[in-house]
């Protein structure tokens, strides 16, 4: 029985996602004694704390499952392609008459997807294609005597049939097959012109214009009309350019590119670009030249010509044409990797000068690039949680953002702040994870000697500040006195931006836990006291112990309730 399981670490994060035809087996591998594993196999086993599996219906469901579950877990032992956070699709909308538009987004609404594309400067160039060349609708009124579609520049009265008729003509564009489309057009254009109906031609006409302009700025290649995809790849150390021609009627319709981060083998990338970009395409040709077969070939040819209705076969090229193809194919994957590792070299050298101001004050021994910060929210004393924000290079990098929920009972946001820079930085230590070069902690000198404590505690020295928010103050470990920083100076703002980042993300998760504590709320206790107005008090009172200031007439006006009821609402505040 194919299916899927997931290996978890002691802190239960699912660190591997994996498929097989027979899950007994292929786990029991995991575990049994052999000669030589890979570093990457063998990192993985050791930290294998418990595991879970999946059972699916077939192979295909199997390959779709593995898929969508890495997209989200995002495992540590498994490729990550770093440009499929969602590849945009053109969606021909399922309607009377159909619109064309870009979603990331796939779903079951009997639409027909084209895509992916991986390119979206060429994705949208292609769009204005089609929108010269298929005037189709973007709004449109019903009339009896016929429907009136208005585009870009005007209105236009066209009938469903001749609408539909359009629609397909696109589809056949997309598709490549650009010859059988000409050809229908042309003999469209004749018919026209020999029945005097010369608006009619000339609207052809320019169809017929926009789709040889169109194909004049694609590579014609050697007189091979079989559509196929030819995959290549250039890597260095572990950075890897996966390039995807699509190739229709000897032409290539576009050159899609995917960039992949790990120690994996080729034949493992292959496999995971190959199910990560079919899964949802709407064509996917017979013929998949490539340099070496994926791992799982025949599995994944299986899943694909299932898809397709026909066979699709793995093929790699020896002499010809083919082997041309490829080395095209490689020849790019190698521009755009050398493009990549120059961009990351830049990046790696840049080092904005706000940063290295905060150097300087801060007597730091290298600029901070990756600075976390630190905020503690609560209500009354409850629901009490702590967010983390991180940013890089003086820019938010909300992927490492997180949220803690406190088990300290009562206000006390000196634990609080004791209780999760530990809990971060031992999981940090326990996952081997990379360590910030500066912690910020929203607070005095209070606040930061607890944070300080927890590192002590796990004996870590890694350079600590808080601020204050009163006067802007900061504080450093060791310090009596708050370092003197201009009110204006970069350094000061870019943390003042750290602080109220993690002030912002501390207080929507605060909100949303109140919110859902608002089903049942120890005010409702309290004859008078509905659903509403507990929503008033967590809506007005970022502190319920601030109605405590409030006469007892003051709050009532406040929540619209009696004296008598407000002042039993203070009493429980």
């Amino acid at each position: 029985m194919p299916g899927i399981y997931q290996f978890k670490d002691k802190t239960d994060k699912i660190i591997y996602i994996g498929k097989a035809k027979d899950l007994k087996k292929r786990v029991k591998s995991y575990f049994q004694k052999k000669s030589y594993r890979s570093p990457k196999d063998q990192s993985l086993i050791n930290r294998i704390f418990d595991f879970e599996w999946i059972i699916c219906e077939d192979e295909a469901d199997a390959f779709i499952t593995e898929a969508t579950l890495i997209k989200k877990f995002k495992p540590k032992y498994n490729v990550r392609l770093k440009d499929d956070k969602s590849f945009p699709y053109l969606k021909i909308t399922n309607e009377q008459f159909p619109q064309i538009d870009i979603t990331r987004t796939i779903k079951s609404d009997k639409s027909r997807y084209f895509g992916p594309y991986t390119d979206v400067k060429s994705m949208r160039r292609l769009l204005d294609v089609l929108y010269r060349a298929f005037p189709i609708r973007n709004c449109y009124i019903e009339l009896e005597d016929g429907t009136i579609i208005k585009k870009g520049l005007g209105i236009q009265t066209i009938t469903e049939s001749d609408y539909r008729g359009m629609i397909d003509d696109m589809i056949l564009f997309l598709k490549g097959e650009t010859k059988a489309l000409e050809k229908k057009l042309t003999n469209q254009m004749q018919f026209f012109s020999s029945e005097l109906m010369y608006e009619d031609s000339a609207r052809v006409r320019d169809q017929i214009k926009a789709i040889t302009s169109f194909k004049r700025g694609q590579r014609k290649l050697e007189a091979d009309f079989t559509n196929r995809d030819v995959i290549g790849v250039e890597s260095k150390d572990n950075h890897h350019v996966v390039v995807i021609l699509r190739i229709r009627e000897g032409r290539i319709l576009s050159r899609e590119k995917i960039s992949v981060d790990t120690n994996d083998t080729i034949t493992e990338i292959f496999r995971s670009v190959i199910i990560n970009f079919y899964m949802n395409a709407a064509y996917i040709p017979n013929n998949i030249y490539l340099s070496e077969l994926p791992t799982e070939a025949e599995e994944l040819q299986e899943w694909l010509s299932d898809k397709n209705s026909r066979k699709v076969v793995f093929n790699i090229p020896k002499r010809g044409v083919k082997l041309k193809e490829l080395r095209l194919a490689n020849r790019n994957a190698k521009l755009l990797l050398n493009e990549w590792m120059l961009n990351l070299a830049k990046r790696k050298d840049y080092i904005p000068k706000l940063l290295t101001e905060l150097q300087d004050i801060l007597r730091l021994s290298k600029p901070p690039r990756l600075i976390e910060a630190f905020d503690i929210s609560h209500l009354g004393g409850t629901d009490t949680v702590a967010s983390m924000v991180v940013f890089k290079d003086g820019k938010p990098y909300k992927s490492g953002y997180r949220k803690y929920n406190i088990s300290v009972d009562q206000i006390d946001d000196f634990e609080s702040m004791r209780e999760v820079v530990f809990r971060r930085y031992k999981r940090q230590l326990d996952e081997e994870n990379q360590l910030p070069d500066l912690i910020l902690i929203d607070g005095g000198k209070g606040q930061l000697s607890s944070a300080k404590e927890s590192l002590d505690k796990l004996k870590l020295k890694l350079p600590i500040v808080s601020i204050a928010k009163r006067l802007e103050e900061l504080f450093i470990p060791g310090e009596s006195e708050s370092l003197r920083v201009a009110k204006n100076s970069p350094a000061l703002n870019i943390l003042k931006q750290l602080r109220d980042e993690a002030h912002r993300f501390a207080i929507t998760f605060q909100r949303e836990k109140r919110t859902k504590s608002i089903a049942r709320s120890k005010f409702e206790d309290i004859p008078g006291v509905g659903k509403k107005t507990v929503e008033k008090i967590y809506k007005r009172f970022q502190n319920t112990n601030d109605m405590k200031d409030l006469s007892d007439k003051a709050l009532s006006y406040k929540l619209g309730v009696s004296q008598k009821v407000a002042k039993e609402i203070k009493k429980i505040s």
